[in-house]
């Protein structure tokens, strides 16, 4: 119960910077902050991605630079994802099981670099791999199914975890591969290695960039609404997040992220398990594309938002920000 107002002056606290300081209730650090990389082939490659203003794919050197980056702003953890060339790309994602693919030349490259000083994350679905751009196997009738394709998966996440992988982030939707995934971890020698599961992944309008990043959206055939959640859909998400964390999920993730802050808040409040928003390619975008436009203060754009994700109850947040929101921290 509050008191009345003059004896209770809500202004009173928020006189001075210092005081505004003393009663902060959210706090946003580099340590929250998971920074998504893109691995492209070759030597010294960068290569900016033109809908995402700012980002580029690197190849293995360069992603290794920004891994060193991160180490020193305090970033604790990068996120990798692939662009595969399109000749190495099947109907069946065989790629995504090459022991010496990109992702896996980029785990052990930080790894060799950087040792523990920073998390390795690694997305496990079809998508980067496959010739029709969905993220798993395709039948005859068009229908991404669903047993076939987690064998695939298990086996994508043990090639990432053996070439040195700290996290397996699950981002294809499938039923049952969480289950599966932690089965084969625990069978080979791989029981520290978590699992962060994209569990309530939402059939988004957002993605449009990322697809461009990692060359899948010129190949896309059809949609990914069959195995990607109703955008309508709350209670399902919590369904999903529960089945997750029953078969071995150490945190779990919503995707997109500013637009699902609801999903944030709800997850966290019923399962009080760690919980990530990924603040996706297009949400990125579009905070460039206002700040380019006059529109807002980038810097303060940026850490309004991702300040957003801590107050909804996220334990962090993947960020193509990251960077730029790191040095904004550390003043």
């Amino acid at each position: 119960m509050t008191g009345h107002y003059p004896n209770t002056r809500l202004r009173r606290t928020r006189a001075h910077a210092w005081s505004r300081a003393l009663h902060r209730e959210t706090m946003l650090t580099p340590a929250d902050l998971i920074w998504p990389l893109f691995v492209t082939s070759g030597s010294g490659v960068e290569e900016p991605i033109a809908t995402l203003p700012g980002v580029s794919r690197w190849s293995v050197d360069g992603i290794v630079a920004r891994a060193k980056e991160a180490v020193a702003l305090g970033i604790p953890v990068v996120a990798l994802f692939p662009n595969t060339q399109r000749e190495l790309r099947s109907d069946d994602g065989a790629e995504a099981l090459n022991p010496d693919n990109l992702m896996c030349q980029a785990i052990r490259a930080i790894k060799d670099a950087c040792g523990n000083d920073i998390g390795v994350l690694t997305d496990v679905a079809l998508d980067p791999y496959t010739s029709h751009g969905q993220d798993g196997l395709v039948n005859d009738a068009g229908y991404v199914v669903n047993d076939e394709t987690v064998a695939v998966l298990v086996d994508q996440a043990v090639n990432q975890a053996n070439a040195g992988a700290d996290i397996i982030a699950p981002s294809d939707m499938m039923d049952g591969r969480i289950h599966a995934i932690r089965r084969a971890l625990e069978m080979n020698a791989h029981p520290n290695v978590q699992i962060m599961s994209y569990a309530a992944k939402y059939a988004s309008a957002f993605y449009g960039p990322f697809r461009d990043a990692v060359g899948s959206g010129g190949l896309l055939k059809g949609d990914k609404k069959t195995y990607q959640m109703d955008p309508a859909n709350t209670d399902e998400a919590l369904r999903e997040v529960a089945l997750d964390i029953a078969e071995g999920a150490d945190s779990v993730m919503v995707k997109p992220g500013l637009a699902y802050l609801d999903i944030v808040a709800r997850v966290k409040a019923e399962f009080d398990v760690p919980v990530f928003a990924y603040q996706v390619s297009g949400e990125y975008a579009m905070i460039e594309a206002a700040a380019a436009a006059g529109a807002g203060d980038r810097n303060a754009l940026v850490l309004e938002t991702l300040l957003a994700f801590k107050r909804a109850g996220a334990s962090g947040i993947l960020t193509y920000h990251a960077a730029h929101a790191a040095r904004l921290l550390n003043g």
